[in-house]
């Protein structure tokens, strides 16, 4: 069994020569012909797994055929330009689109009694598990799934079988886990290993996937600065990579604080966010550290849109962040959102319930777009000259007026929580 364990003692992480040797030993000893490799999309930009999925590429391309399916889940195909800055000098026509909706295969299910079980009673039905036919494809002699160890406001911690059944999974799978999520409660989950979610993706690893040859390759990262350090590489056939992966991780990139922030200030790098479906991490990932009655001011200069493909914009447009009672309230009367859990499931995320405020500076969606998914709305422009990114840095800061801010320069890579509250 193939087990590559890297756990870095540096602040700056580990050195590209050390996880460039241990990606050639994890292919020590197997003979490949053809070999699907499983990389994160741009939304996981700083995963650091470009930089391996281009390893990987170079050293078995000359004997084995390579194909790369990006784990997009819902959201929009990767350009070729995203491609070259994520993955190098790999050919363009090595990626596949996965399409969630038409590329998939039902693989079985996890049964309504597991999901009553591990909702404690809060879900009873049972989950078609679908997944993309490329990974099912016999041919097929490795499937090399690669991402990022991270909080996550669906599963508690992404990565492992995640990147397969949501990354590449079909519309019955994401939608059912994402209301599994949000019925349960998403701060019940975040940051935390063996959540009703996590519970079924493991399910359905165990009795679904065990026949096929997957291999997972995971990072432990943080980008100060945005220069992506990595601190862990896991590498295995087993949970066992996953797990220690996670207790780096919890220790990383889960940040306690000593008090409930007031104000918190958040910004999307353009190149990254631009939707409110990627642009509420601002929203998970700081929820549980915003004080009653606080503000959340999200500086997000490249959003155009909410969802990320027509259907979901049109949905989240129509309904909009109301909040987990009111989306539930009109989950039971409307066929659409029942026909689209995935949405749903995402209005409830990405509403604060009233507890605080949530204030979108945009340049490129109209204030009053803005105002009908109801969040208040700014100007990008105007607000920068209060809160500058060049100027603040992550944390805490005093500003000139003497108001003091928390800042979270980039809401993907990690989770902030108030200790005294949580």
């Amino acid at each position: 069994m193939t087990e590559v364990f890297l756990k870095s003692n540096r602040e700056e992480g580990l050195t590209p020569e050390e996880i460039k040797k241990a990606i050639m030993q994890s292919l020590e000893g197997k003979s490949l012909k053809k070999v699907l490799l499983v990389p994160p999309d741009f939304t996981r930009f700083y995963s650091n797994a470009g930089y391996i999925t281009n390893l990987y590429y170079h050293l078995l391309k000359d004997f084995a055929h390579v194909d790369i399916l990006p784990a997009l889940g819902t959201h929009e195909a990767m350009t070729k330009e995203e491609c070259e800055e994520m993955f190098g000098d790999i050919p363009f026509e090595t990626f596949i689109y996965h399409n969630w909706r038409e590329d998939v295969v039902s693989i079985g299910e996890v049964p309504k009694s597991y999901l009553l079980e591990v909702s404690e009673g809060l879900w009873d039905q049972a989950i078609d598990v679908q997944i993309n036919k490329l990974i099912m494809d016999p041919t097929y002699d490795l499937v090399i799934s690669i991402g990022q160890i991270v909080p996550h406001e669906v599963v508690g911690i992404a990565n492992h079988a995640k990147n397969l059944f949501v990354g590449c999974g079909g519309k019955n799978i994401i939608n059912q886990s994402h209301m599994l999520g949000a019925v349960y409660g998403m701060e019940r989950m975040m940051g935390k290993d063996h959540t009703p979610v996590r519970k079924v993706f493991d399910y359905a690893m165990t009795h679904l996937l065990n026949h096929r040859p997957v291999l997972f390759v995971l990072t432990v990262t943080t980008a100060p600065q945005g220069v992506t350090q990595t601190h862990g590489l896991y590498i295995s056939e087993s949970r066992k990579g996953f797990e220690l992966g996670i207790e780096l991780c919890q220790e990383k990139n889960l940040n306690f604080l000593d008090k409930a922030i007031k104000k918190c200030v958040v910004y999307l790098e353009p190149k990254e966010f631009k939707s409110t479906w990627l642009g509420n991490k601002a929203v998970y990932r700081t929820r549980m550290a915003i004080a009653d009655g606080g503000e959340l001011i999200i500086l997000a200069p490249g959003v155009s849109k909410f969802g990320e493909d027509l259907k979901n914009d049109e949905l989240i447009r129509k309904y909009g962040y109301q909040g987990r009672l009111k989306v539930l309230e009109l989950f039971k009367s409307n066929q659409e959102l029942k026909d689209n859990m995935g949405i749903t499931a995402h209005l409830i995320h990405g509403s604060s319930d009233n507890r605080f405020s949530v204030t979108y500076a945009v340049k490129k969606i109209t204030k009053e777009e803005i105002e009908s998914v109801y969040f208040k709305a700014a100007s990008y422009d105007e607000m920068i000259k209060i809160y500058d990114p060049e100027k603040l840095r992550a944390g805490w800061n005093i500003m000139p007026n003497g108001e003091e801010i928390f800042y979270v320069p980039n809401p993907a890579l990690g989770l902030w929580i108030d200790k005294n509250r949580f």
